[in-house]
């Protein structure tokens, strides 16, 4: 396929998968609907400049957008930079310092399909409670773990509730990036046994089950009940770094506090890592 056609055909679906008109597209990106036309026919070749304006016309995710030039015959001008390079070591400081300052309480790093990259010593201590230590160098994913029969299912008390939520947001985030690795990742967690049921419940419209909904954890006595937040980089100019995102807990309530800061044992433990 010459590089006309496949940016052709990569723009025309980029474009019907944001749901948008020729017309909604060429005003976004200031051409006229002719010449989007004739872009989408291959008819026409886009100069580098077009790409990125019609990529930020879509709103696509650096990784698209460096497909999307590739598409056209232009070379990638995103990076992707690993974590640990050296030209990402104040970013990397940056993030050791936030899961750092979130201890006694867990905080782990992830990519955008929730590829475990870092954990805190918090981290660590509930998974360990839950489900036993971490095998060094093995690899997590925590969308697995969620929504898996037998990782920490068995754990989570409202595993159904939780698990409708967080179904929900890779949807959007295949939506969101229109890769096919997301999308993989929403098929696999799709087949799990007991997801498509869960997601068929009624959500619960109760004002009365708080502001937020809770993790649920229970084993044996102990009783956990956690909230997360979701932080991102407000301006990254990296693949790596526009997928990152450190996921926070906090404790529901005063009991599950006290049982976090009771595991904490004196500073200095380590967290969880990626394999190298």
């Amino acid at each position: 396929m010459s590089a006309e056609l496949a940016f052709a055909s990569k723009l025309r679906w980029w474009r019907q998968h944001r749901g948008c008109s020729q017309l909604d597209l060429a005003g976004r990106a200031e051409i006229s609907q002719r010449h989007l036309s004739f872009l989408e026919l291959g008819r026409a070749s886009p100069s580098r400049e077009m790409v990125l304006r019609l990529a930020a016309a879509l709103d696509l995710p650096f990784r698209e957008q460096n497909a999307l030039l590739v598409g056209a015959g232009f070379a990638p001008v995103w990076r992707e930079t690993e974590l640990g390079a050296p030209e990402l070591s104040q970013i990397s400081s940056a993030l050791d310092f936030m899961l750092a300052q979130q201890e006694p309480f867990p905080a782990v790093a992830v990519d955008r399909r929730w590829t475990l990259l870092r954990g805190n010593a918090g981290a660590s201590r509930l998974v360990e409670f839950l489900v036993g230590p971490v095998a060094p160098g093995a690899a997590v994913n925590l969308a697995d773990a969620l929504v898996a029969p037998d990782v920490l299912r068995p754990y989570l008390a409202n595993w159904s509730e939780v698990v409708r939520y967080f179904i929900r947001s890779v949807e959007a985030d295949a939506a969101a990036d229109g890769t096919a690795a997301t999308a993989a990742l929403l098929d696999r967690l799709m087949g799990y046994d007991g997801v498509r049921s869960a997601l068929r419940e009624p959500a619960s419209g109760d004002p009365s089950g708080g502001p937020v909904l809770p993790m649920h954890f229970r084993k044996g006595d102990v009783s956990l009940r956690l909230f997360t937040t979701i932080a991102t980089l407000g301006t990254p100019r990296d693949i790596t770094l526009q997928e990152l995102r450190v996921e926070s807990f906090f404790p529901m309530d005063a009991a599950t506090e006290r049982v976090l800061r009771a595991w904490a044992p004196e500073a200095g433990q380590r967290g969880l890592r990626a394999p190298a």
